[in-house]
């Protein structure tokens, strides 16, 4: 039972431990709050027509938060390792939980510019107001004349209303601002709510001690950056090699002369080495050492993703 608690919340141990992640998730909301204050100034423009006022505002709420998140999952090298892994292996190597969680990762890294932005936009209320104003009962409104009706409500958000219906425009926004503001702390008391439960189960039920979670996220972000940085030299060094056998020379600069007379390339790796490195990992030890990653676990010569008679493996997924 422990093991499957682990495995479970093992995504969420690294998502929220991770600085760079933390950092970057700050970046995004910083740069949703930018962009929804400019589409407030230049884009926003209620139609106060009755029927369009709902769509309108609900969408100005809406479209864009959907974008980001599809952006946002777009941008998740989860996504994509995912998708590797199913169209590779299947996901029958974890449990039907871990997928249901690392589905959990993406859509939770995906969900914080949506949710920025949505929060900013019913904090500001200029949408709410716009798409709900026609919805206002005028019995709600006290002396509220007789004669008018929902199409004069429904332009109160661009204030084109007669001048005796003035106080009642300024009550209308009132309560609608209200509302939506009151929607928008709502939703970020939510939010912090579940970060703070979900922080609580991590530090539960972690069964790597902080110094071992410090170390395996050091070692993933070293990995990547290494591995960037030298497929980019591999790749550049492969090219020129071709590139001077098609023309019989190559026109290098005097960095690119050095890397090709330090780090002399042969070949390309063959397409199961990429298969082996590419998709989700799941952490494991074998013989009581740690496998940090499937490129960690292709170098020790570890081979195949279930339990092996020679070593104990423990299934947790990486961040």
């Amino acid at each position: 039972m422990a093991a499957l608690i682990a495995e479970n919340f093992r995504f969420l141990s690294l998502f929220f431990k991770s600085k760079d992640v933390m950092i970057f998730n700050g970046l995004v909301a910083l740069g949703t709050v930018g962009s929804e204050e400019l589409f407030s100034v230049v884009a926003f423009h209620c139609p106060c027509s009755p029927a369009r006022n709902y769509i309108y505002g609900l969408a100005a709420i809406g479209v864009p938060a959907l974008v980001l998140f599809l952006i946002g999952v777009i941008w998740n090298n989860h996504t994509w390792n995912l998708v590797a892994e199913c169209h590779k292996r299947g996901v029958k190597n974890f449990s039907a939980a871990a997928t249901f969680l690392l589905f959990g990762s993406i859509m939770g890294r995906a969900s914080v510019a949506a949710i920025t932005w949505s929060v900013i936009s019913l904090l500001r209320g200029e949408a709410y107001i716009c798409a709900l104003s026609e919805f206002v009962k005028p019995s709600s409104l006290d002396k509220f004349p007789a004669e008018y009706g929902a199409d004069v409500l429904a332009k109160f958000p661009c204030r084109d209303v007669p001048a005796n219906l003035t106080k009642f425009r300024d009550e209308v926004t009132r309560r609608l601002r209200y509302e939506s503001q009151l929607f928008g702390w709502l939703l970020i008391g939510i939010v912090a709510v579940l970060i703070f439960l979900t922080k609580c189960l991590k530090h539960c039920c972690s069964p790597l001690s902080y110094r071992q979670e410090a170390y395996w996220a050091q070692y993933r972000s070293n990995e990547d950056r290494l591995f960037r940085r030298t497929a980019e030299v591999h790749s550049r060094i492969l090219a020129a090699n071709n590139v001077k056998q098609f023309f019989g020379f190559v026109a290098l600069d005097k960095e690119e002369k050095e890397l090709v007379q330090e780090f002399p390339v042969e070949g390309v790796q063959p397409s199961p080495q990429w298969n082996a490195i590419t998709g989700v990992y799941i952490y494991r030890e074998n013989k009581g050492f740690p496998l940090y990653s499937r490129l960690h676990k292709w170098a020790k010569g570890v081979e195949g993703n279930g339990p092996t008679p020679e070593g104990h493996e423990l299934l947790f997924l990486a961040s």
